[in-house]
């Protein structure tokens, strides 16, 4: 006995060769499973298949068929059902270019072109699938008040718990990595099939800002469509992202350029710059690193707060570039370096200020629940354990050889 017969209709897409339309074939195939997986098998002595004008019309006799074609009483309903979702349908309309990760904005449905790096059940039944296109996200403002940060932290990421070192060395090291969730009402997009490594285009995918992160939203109204790796835009995209990778100074985010905020300098000006990303995925626990970051949070907040006990310098600083958000301690000698000595109150206030971004009166007074917009700086990064035993656990960052000069 055969395996199980299924019909499943086909698109063969003529418009390279000069063709004005799409046409239906309508195929009856073997379906078999190898291990886990299920192919569709064509075998002659069970298949069988018809090929229909895709046009939107009345005429329903196939133009090409097997010998063993046999018409089918549904066959009338189910070509004209096909011929009107391809009438309907946005994706096989006059498309406009999509967007790469630097263009995107909040809250409209945009065409967005980017490979799939990583899918993963973040929570129970809610789904997020991580897209990356070689280029930055923009920087956004932050809404956050700086005293909610010692008991509401800005997060280091939008899922719960962050990956494994081995799966974060398995991403790029320059260009945002954009978490996509997937909407409760958009199982139909099928992501089961979507395949880690392979470029998609999403088409009506929206974009917000979540705790200072972007990130996108697939809706039901989204439609995605596989790219092929020949395609013109895959190769644009992986040509810049090469072009930055072995760039002496093209891993600073897209929007410093041509050079970050001169209101810090380090001991090292002529070292070339890394990602954030760069750092979290280096190969030795310990190293000492270039960057450029804006500092989303400070704590304490309160420039008092600063030494504690007095004379010694410690706070949490949260860093973020376009590929990751670290938190960086400043502490004791490195402090007294990075804010020139022990300046009164009111002088660590105007630094904190233009370090974080945060907005000021023409009389020097700051405005309260402003968005802020910390500018992108330089700074040294040193990388350190507390736990012999479990040194990559332990692994945290501490600022060194930076001096803020405002």
């Amino acid at each position: 006995m055969p395996p199980k017969e299924i019909v499943f209709p086909v698109v063969f897409d003529y418009s390279e060769l000069g063709k004005d339309s799409k046409n239906w074939g309508t195929f009856l195939l073997q379906m078999k499973t190898h291990g886990q997986d299920v192919n569709a098998v064509f075998n002659k002595k069970f298949s069988s298949f018809a090929i229909f004008e895709g046009k939107y019309g009345e005429d329903f006799s196939p133009y090409q068929v097997s010998s063993n074609f046999r018409p089918r009483d549904q066959d009338k309903k189910f070509v004209k059902d096909l011929r009107k979702w391809l009438a309907d349908s946005e994706i096989d309309k006059g498309m406009k270019e999509p967007l790469s990760l630097r263009e995107i904005r909040e809250g409209e449905r945009i065409d967005l072109f980017c490979k799939i790096l990583h899918i993963c059940e973040v929570t129970k039944d809610e789904w997020m699938v991580f897209v990356w296109d070689g280029t930055d996200t923009p920087p956004v403002s932050i809404q956050t008040m700086l005293e909610d940060e010692m008991d509401n932290p800005l997060p280091l990421q939008l899922e719960s718990l962050p990956f494994s070192r081995d799966i974060l060395c398995t991403f790029p090291t320059v260009g945002t990595i954009l978490r996509v969730i997937v909407d409760q009402g958009s199982e139909k997009l099928s992501l089961h099939l979507l395949k880690v490594g392979k470029w998609v285009r999403f088409l009506k995918i929206i974009c917000e800002v979540h705790a200072g992160l972007w990130r996108g939203v697939l809706m039901p109204s989204t439609k995605l469509r596989y790219m092929p790796d020949e395609d013109l835009l895959v190769s644009q995209r992986q040509r810049f992202y090469d072009e930055r990778l072995f760039s002496k100074w093209e891993r600073m985010p897209l929007s410093s350029f041509p050079w970050p905020s001169r209101i810090t300098e380090t001991d090292y000006e002529h070292v070339p710059f890394v990602t954030l990303m760069d750092v979290v995925t280096h190969s030795e626990v310990t190293a000492k690193f270039k960057c450029v970051v804006r500092v989303a949070a400070i704590v304490p907040w309160r420039a008092e707060d600063f030494c504690s006990p007095p004379g010694t310098y410690r706070m949490r600083l949260t860093l973020e570039d376009p590929t990751a958000r670290i938190h960086a301690f400043v502490y004791a000698e490195d402090g007294e370096k990075f804010f020139e000595g022990y300046p009164p109150v009111d002088v660590l206030k105007r630094k904190r200020n233009k370090l974080l971004g945060i907005a000021e009166s023409d009389d020097g007074n700051e405005i309260n629940n402003a968005p802020r917009n910390p500018p992108w700086v330089q700074c040294c990064l040193k990388s350190y354990y507390l736990v012999k035993g479990d040194v990559w656990g332990s692994r945290r960052y501490r600022i060194f050889g930076t001096r803020l000069a405002t």
